[in-house]
């Protein structure tokens, strides 16, 4: 077992590389928000830590858009880069050193790993099958070569089966495959490559998988590959876009050329070994910049323990759960054949849903980065509902309705006017905090938010760290309600300054707890109550330690979302994709024969051409369900709380039906539920299961016979 943070080693946080080849949107955006507030919240019990990330240049996505580009990968790629480094900051999000694999650091880091895996007789060559466009005369290493996953049988792109069962594919797997460069079919063809036997770390991997700390599915999903046959890992590649393979030519530098290589000395590393290496590289740094005394970087990754605790680093991993595999059976692997420590945790977050559907990049249906700055709206209020929208295991969903939704009632309803009331009243009452000790009530509910805080880090709950300080605020609001000082100003004054005292520090602790989530918000609210430095160097002890004793007028630290504002962002949205649909695939088939398209049909949304295997739909455990009683949940405009029973027990199931249903009407009705989804909250009630229905108007999907609650759809 780990000791628990803040511990006396350093620490370093990092989050999974963006490939330097599109634009960032919101979707993107959840891990790198996640990250920057856990590492602020790390920094606040006093953990020595270092928040570092880098673009990821590398690899074939980079090297075929390049080349459709017209341009050379590096400037290619170097041209995101710079765009990300300063998307990044716009949410708040602030990296202590972020940098890239194409650098001179990375290169000479990840030459070093790869020499120490041959000094210990790790790596292998061995001839192997690699799929080949014969019109062009060339190799197609990865996303140059398409077909169809072998093990699933749903399309797949070059080195991962990304659209079906997510697996890994080794070069020569892909069956079917196509070239992505002349759109032939390919061939495969004999070619030696260099592998990393991963059968050598078989029986460390099943220790270390056990050790791991984060989320469940991190800890959980590898154990079907580490406890089966290991499958070693090819490590090189026949392009000339990368990192050499160590003992060529040309090792010194990193190739700038888009072009495959000829021969097997040209072959340079796949690009799930420089990557990962980065954050080593990034980490060394950001030591570099500011001295090994304020961060040793070398203390993180390569200074080991004991043997009851193998390595001394704390290493957070925070990724998404598509790349689970490569950070918890390849990375821990080529860390220990180098020698290096393993990671401490493994966070891996769902996805990021947009209004209920996936984001589709390619019908322009998705929030961009940009779109959110150019919103005007404030990068915290997309932190605060990425970050408590879901729990980071589960799929979370954007909207601006949701949005608005979350700020109006959460923040504006609960936390700012918890904080401007009671700053407001002791501004013009006392100028500034009043003359009274603190009540040993809310000491001790200040006390209990910092030991939930704790708790959620070393639970690696990053939600927990943005409900804190919201819990803590309907505390405040509910106890200046009760003992309402306004009416005790005159009568008994003393009385009166003791509860706006109270609710003084109250704010104060807010401002502390509040600022990993809400940074932006924190440090305003900070300068509000007069404190001289900054709410980003306060430890989590600050919570208690007396405010200012005089502080100016307060503003409200957060504004509702207009009605009239999100109407504009969705009809901008809106716009966008029936733009992207008009020149597209569908605007294409819908005027394929030449007749007219019934309005009726025109409107629907087209069919999916993502298919779902047999094995995949039948993991789904879907009930027919009784209504027992529906109700409103107070504040949200569109959601209802239902109680249903599915016949082995009753869910609690919330749903968005509120104005599209006559609630009272709905107990005893039979409808379609989803068991077995992941409970989530929505509007802070909890939600076991999912009612299907369909269209804009919900219509609930229900039974033709009197089929039983509980009784499965097949």
């Amino acid at each position: 077992m780990h000791e628990e943070f803040p511990t006396e080693s350093p620490a370093v946080v990092t989050c999974g590389l963006p490939y330097a080849n599109g634009d960032l949107h919101v979707g993107h955006l959840r891990t790198y928000v996640s990250g920057d507030a856990y590492a602020r919240a790390l920094d606040r019990l006093g953990q020595n830590v270092a928040f570092v990330s880098g673009s990821d240049m590398h690899g074939t996505p980079i090297a075929v858009n390049a080349a459709e580009a017209g341009v050379d990968p590096e400037s290619f790629a170097l041209e995101y880069h710079e765009q990300y480094e300063e998307t990044f900051p716009e949410f708040n999000v602030e990296f202590d050193n972020y940098g890239h694999t194409h650098d001179g650091t990375n290169a000479e880091m990840t030459r070093s790993f790869v020499r120490s895996w041959i000094d210990g007789d790790h790596v292998f060559e061995k001839e192997i099958e690699v799929a080949w466009d014969a019109e062009t005369d060339q190799p197609l290493p990865d996303r140059f070569v398409e077909g169809t996953c072998p093990y699933c049988g749903e399309r797949a792109r070059g080195d991962e089966c990304d659209e079906g069962c997510q697996r890994h594919l080794e070069p020569g797997e892909i069956e079917d495959p196509v070239s992505t460069i002349t759109g032939n079919p390919a061939e495969y063809r004999t070619r030696p490559h260099k592998f990393l036997r991963l059968s050598d770390f078989q029986e460390y991997l099943n220790e270390f998988i056990d050790r791991l700390e984060g989320t469940d599915n991190a800890q959980n999903q590898p154990r079907e590959w580490i406890e089966g046959e290991l499958q070693d890992l090819c490590i090189t590649r026949d392009m000339e876009w990368g990192i050499d393979y160590p003992g060529s030519e040309a090792s010194e530098t990193p190739r700038e050329g888009g072009e495959t290589a000829e021969s097997e000395e040209e072959l340079v590393l796949y690009v799930w070994v420089d990557a990962p290496i980065e954050y080593v590289s990034s980490s060394k740094q950001y030591t570099e910049a500011v001295g090994a005394d304020t961060y040793d970087w070398e203390a993180v990754w390569k200074n080991h323990g004991t043997e009851t605790e193998p390595d001394g680093g704390e290493i957070v991993h925070v990724i998404g759960h598509d790349i689970i595999q490569h950070h918890t059976v390849f990375w821990p692997a080529m860390l220990r054949g180098a020698g290096f420590n393993e990671p401490r945790a493994v966070m891996a977050c769902g996805f990021v849903n947009l209004d209920g559907e996936a984001f589709s990049t390619s019908r322009n249906r998705a929030v961009w980065a940009d779109d959110y700055v150019e919103s005007g709206l404030h990068p915290d209020l997309y932190r605060y509902h990425i970050v408590t929208g879901s729990e980071f295991t589960a799929d979370v969903d954007f909207s601006w309705d949701g949005l608005q939704e979350r700020v109006n009632n959460e923040l504006v309803g609960t936390l700012g006017n918890f904080l401007y009331r009671s700053l407001l009243f002791a501004e013009r009452n006392y100028d500034g905090t009043p003359d009274a000790e603190v009540s040993e009530e809310v000491e001790a509910e200040i006390e209990a938010a910092m030991d939930d805080f704790r708790t959620a880090v070393n639970d690696y709950r990053v939600r927990g760290l943005g409900h804190t300080p919201v819990e803590l605020a309907k505390f405040g609001n509910e106890y200046i309600q009760r003992h309402e000082p306004w009416k005790l100003t005159d009568d008994e004054p003393e009385r009166a300054a003791e509860v706006i005292r109270d609710c003084v520090q109250l704010v104060k602790a807010i401002a502390v707890l509040m600022e990993p989530v809400l940074p932006g918000k924190a440090e305003t609210l900070w300068a509000q109550l007069g404190e001289d430095d900054s709410v980003h160097d306060a430890d989590l002890g600050a919570a208690l330690s007396a405010p200012p004793a005089g502080f100016e007028d307060p503003v409200e630290l957060f504004e509702q979302i207009e009605d009239d504002r999100v109407a504009g962002l969705n009809r901008q949205l809106e716009e966008r994709i029936e733009a992207a649909d008009d020149g597209g695939e569908k605007a294409d088939s819908d005027e394929a024969d030449g007749e007219e398209t019934d309005d009726a049909v025109a409107d629907l949304e087209p069919i999916a051409d993502d298919r779902v295997s047999f094995e995949a739909f039948k993991e789904l455990d879907i009930r027919v369900g009784e209504v027992l009683s529906a109700e409103p949940i107070e504040g949200a405009d569109k959601l209802a709380k239902l109680e249903v029973d599915i016949g082995l027990e009753t869910r609690q199931i919330v749903a968005g039906i509120k104005q599209l249903h006559d609630l009272e009407s709905l107990s005893g009705t039979r409808i379609v539920v989803v068991a077995n989804l992941e409970e989530n909250e929505l509007f802070g009630v909890e939600s076991d299961g999912m009612l299907l229905a369909a269209g804009e108007e919900a219509d609930l999907l229900t039974t033709h016979g009197d089929a039983e609650p509980g009784t499965k759809i097949r």
